[in-house]
């Protein structure tokens, strides 16, 4: 068994390294130099070498892979770093390792779904780690492609201290990354698009006041019937909150539902919609109700397995049918960017 994480075959010791071109975990075999052939059928038959990524070389906090005519030192995804943590404290190795994992996880699925990743977008995605500094705190955020991730988030019992403060039931780096993405991604594929009208209709009118609309939250909390309406509380202080929140949930529901598949889990519900089996292959003929049917009956089986162990529930969330709505709206942009451009004539 092999995980998304793994460096070495836990059975036969073996090399494994993600091939970013090909989106697959691969065991490795020496080739010339420093370079690695994949193992594998479908990576024999292309013939195809790779070096590892200079972060996994000379800092351990990498596993991906870059194609040996590839010019960079750096994979896809480490190359989107702008501003890496301080290393010349040890504790930061451990920090910006959890939050590479993290940001692997995400590129992962965003270059599955075929969304822009890499300088040939504008403005480029990039990331800064960056950590408090005395009368200079670090802000979670994103800002023209830019997400900022406070390095105290890495730290268990860092994020744990700010997620009961801020009364939330999650808060992972994986989340944050994914909420984050929404606002790069709103920017990239409804701002300025004709998508914006439909957007309106599903979230609001974002040219509400941004400032004002996150003072008032924070204020007077959120409305009291929030949550049949919104995914979070937090989705309910402006438009551009909800897409971020609501775009996070749809890919944890993605990424989650993928693991539950590659990993052979069923599960059959009559009280669903449609027929509830996996594995469930996420393409073009697969509608959000479909996944949606997958992910209720997943998520009430993995909350129970949860409290099982003590733990809490791995879902923490009710999906209203606003909440529905909003995500099957998310779930049509993006398929729309895998249809075919029309012909000019």
């Amino acid at each position: 068994m092999v995980f998304f994480e793994n460096h070495r075959c836990v059975k036969c010791d073996h090399p494994l390294g993600f091939l970013p071109d090909t989106l697959q975990m691969a065991a490795l075999e020496q080739a010339d130099g420093q370079n690695w052939r994949a193992l594998g059928r479908d990576a024999n038959q292309a013939n195809r070498t790779y070096r590892s990524c200079a972060n996994g070389l000379q800092h351990q906090v990498c596993n991906w892979l870059v194609p040996a005519n590839d010019d960079s030192a750096l994979c896809i995804a480490c190359r989107l770093n702008e501003i890496i943590p301080d290393l010349s404290d040890p504790n930061n190795i451990k920090r910006w390792f959890k939050l590479e994992l993290a940001k692997r996880r995400c590129v992962y699925t965003w270059l599955k779904l075929g969304l822009p990743v890499g300088n040939h977008t504008a403005p480029p995605l990039r990331f800064r780690f960056l950590q408090d500094r005395p009368n200079e705190p670090v802000k979670t955020g994103h800002d023209n492609g830019v997400i900022t991730i406070n390095l105290a988030e890495a730290d268990d019992d860092e994020r744990e201290h700010r997620r009961l403060n801020l009364h939330e039931p999650y808060r992972t780096l994986v989340g944050h990354l994914r909420h984050e993405s929404g606002h790069y991604y709103w920017d990239r594929l409804i701002a300025n698009s004709p998508r914006l009208p439909d957007f309106r209709k599903v979230f609001g009118d974002e040219s509400a006041d941004y400032g004002v609309a996150l003072q008032k939250h924070y204020q007077n909390g959120p409305p009291a019937n929030w949550a049949e309406h919104y995914v979070t509380a937090y989705a309910s202080s402006h438009p551009w909150e909800d897409w971020a929140e609501t775009w996070a949930h749809y890919l944890h529901i993605l990424d989650t539902l993928e693991s539950a598949a590659s990993f052979g889990m069923g599960m059959k519900n009559p009280a669903a919609p449609i027929a509830a089996y996996f594995p469930i292959k996420y393409d073009e003929k697969t509608g959000f109700d479909q996944l949606l049917a997958g992910w209720a009956p997943l998520t009430c089986a993995l909350n129970a397995i949860n409290r099982s162990m003590g733990l809490a529930d791995l879902y923490p969330f009710v999906i209203s049918a606003p909440v529905v709505e909003k995500l099957g709206f998310i779930h049509k942009v993006i398929l729309g960017l895998r249809e075919p451009t029309p012909a000019r004539h």
